[in-house]
């Protein structure tokens, strides 16, 4: 196993991702490369537990087996001759903008940029699927990756279910390439798993093998990380589909404003499961204004999405009229009526934080 690095030289973008962590490698997407409808590859965050497996396409196998009528073993060039779907999916770390919770959960201190709109293509894991024949007993299909590290004193690889309605959903797809060019190293070359709507650990990256199993898997990234634990009485529950969330894109944090002068406020909104996002709303707050939550907020105008699990461009004009310091400030709504909430809901790991996105800037 390789130190997790991405190369930087000649050919690299410009849009690296900032580092978070250096062993293993993490990074968030740059915030230029957050304006983008489609986030360059070399621009994406990388979320990595245990290190980047090296795997040759050569010698990749994926291997389906479990509850299943005739077990499969397919290498890469078979893969690559099925017919592919490509889909535009917004890629969220679970514990996206843990920094934002008080107390800080422990786990990696991200930001709000560990979250990027990314172009996958690949096979849909359904083919494969009735290629097998699942047996109706099944509840769930275990995918896991070739990484693996040491949890709790056990050698344990990376691995994840999915109910096998999940599964078996046109967009859950075996992704071969990312933004047109094969999946590189960082992202789960050769093969990785794309489950649109969802929290990216459900991604498997780096996949080498599928069970189908009867009874729900409990394995540790399933049951004891990734979970939800409540802060009032403990209970649990897995990581799964993306919450209602926004981010603002300009102006930039601290940025010098002209007072009279209009701006552009503009950004981005998503939520899980292929709801969409139905209103984004802006709210820009002077430093001396009495604190109402509740007032001043206004509709921002909606661009259509690329497609059903990529992320809503939402932009509203806005002309300061007097100096000092504001926050600007901006909710999504989805069709659901699920909203951001004013403060980030807590819980023990950081997971699933979605208040509203504000950013700081001053006038004069």
């Amino acid at each position: 196993m390789c130190p997790s690095v991405i190369p930087r030289g000649p050919g690299a973008t410009a849009w690296a991702p900032e580092t978070v962590t250096t062993d293993p490698y993490n990074a968030e997407t740059p915030s230029a490369a957050l304006t983008e409808p489609v986030t360059p590859a070399g621009a994406l965050f990388v979320r990595d537990h245990f290190g980047v497996p090296r795997l040759a396409p050569a010698g990749w196998r994926l291997r389906i087996d479990g509850a299943v009528r005739a077990p499969l073993a397919l290498g890469y060039a078979e893969l690559l001759a099925l017919p592919h779907t490509e889909l535009d999916v917004v890629l969220e770390c679970a514990g996206n903008g843990r920094t934002l919770m008080t107390p800080r959960p422990p786990g990696l201190p991200w930001g709000r940029r560990a979250v990027g709109c990314a172009r996958f293509a690949g096979v849909p894991f359904r083919l494969l699927a009735e290629r097998a024949g699942i047996d109706p007993a099944a509840v769930e299909c275990v995918f896991t990756g070739a990484d693996a590290g040491t949890v709790r004193g056990h050698r344990t690889p990376f691995a994840r279910s999915l109910p096998l309605a999940v599964a078996r959903h046109p967009g859950t797809l075996l992704a071969t390439r990312l933004d047109g060019a094969p999946l590189t190293p960082e992202h789960g070359a050769p093969v990785r798993l794309v489950v649109p709507g969802r929290y990216a650990v459900a991604d498997v990256k780096w996949l080498v093998g599928v069970r189908a199993v009867t009874e729900p898997f409990a394995g540790v990234f399933q049951t004891e990380e990734y979970v939800y634990v409540d802060a009032d009485d403990g209970a649990t529950g897995p990581v799964a589909g993306l919450r209602v969330s926004s981010l603002i894109t300009a102006p930039e944090p601290d940025e010098d404003l002209r007072r009279g002068r209009e701006t552009l406020v503009r950004g981005r909104a998503w939520s899980g499961d292929g709801v969409p996002v139905r209103r984004v709303e802006v709210r820009t707050v002077h430093e001396d204004a009495p604190e109402d939550p509740s007032a001043g907020w206004r509709d921002a105008e909606l661009t259509r999405p690329s497609g059903p699990y990529a992320w809503t461009a939402w932009s509203r004009p806005w002309t300061p009229d007097a100096p000092g310091r504001y926050r600007v400030l901006a909710r999504a709504t989805d069709a659901d009526g699920a909203v951001q909430p004013e403060r980030a809901p807590w819980n023990a790991r950081g997971y699933g934080c979605n208040p509203v996105s504000a950013v700081d800037v001053v006038v004069v």
